[in-house]
């Protein structure tokens, strides 16, 4: 069997806010969703219904972006209900994991026609509460979801350590050797919201 090769066809993004910027009153779901509709206007004659799955990347997953925010997304795009959505989560690397996954099925012939990209909002990230272990506990917790870990499992803790992503790219960075130009290179190969497909079948 003659392996399909996957190409890029198309790529939209929408503009990377501050913390409490322009983006702030703006739900991730709604943010992903104008993005794909964008997207798709580029492309009128393109039927949706040939998409064969959205596939977003997403770190956080605690708040409006929680369960799975490709579905959501998809779906306020105006995208048809038997388009499917997945949401991927390898926390920085999510949207650049949501394309490689879309590459592969179509290299795998799953599908001809893929939407993946990443979705994020730091601003609308909850704070989250933990459930008490029994009535009138002392030990609940509150967290700030927008970075870092919460709910640390000890023994994780205990035996790999639990640094924020920052301070592992730090840590990364002294260790290996890693440059800035590295680093550049690795974060160009990530898209935001981009077509996946087998190029021969496309019209659009």
């Amino acid at each position: 069997m003659t392996p399909t090769h996957a190409f890029v066809l198309d790529g939209v993004r929408s503009a990377v806010g501050n913390i409490g910027g322009q983006l702030s009153e703006v739900r991730p779901d709604d943010l992903a969703a104008h993005t794909i509709r964008a997207l798709l206007a580029r492309h009128p004659s393109l039927d949706p219904a040939r998409i064969a799955d959205v596939v977003l990347g997403c770190a956080n997953q605690a708040g409006e972006d929680n369960r799975n925010v490709a579905r959501m997304a998809l779906l306020l795009a105006g995208l048809p209900v038997s388009v499917p959505g997945e949401t991927v989560n390898r926390l920085c690397a999510s949207g650049m994991s949501a394309v490689a996954h879309a590459a592969r099925a179509v290299q795998l012939g799953d599908g001809e026609l893929y939407v993946a990209g990443g979705v994020e909002s730091m601003t609308r990230a909850p704070y989250v509460l933990s459930k008490a272990s029994k009535p009138f506990a002392r030990d609940v917790e509150l967290f700030d979801t927008s970075l870092g870990w919460r709910f640390i499992n000890p023994a994780l803790r205990e035996r790999y350590g639990t640094d924020s992503m920052g301070q592992t790219a730090e840590n990364v960075a002294e260790q290996y050797g890693v440059s800035r130009d590295d680093q550049d290179a690795f974060l160009a190969h990530a898209v935001t919201v981009t077509f996946c497909a087998h190029i021969r079948p496309f019209q659009g």
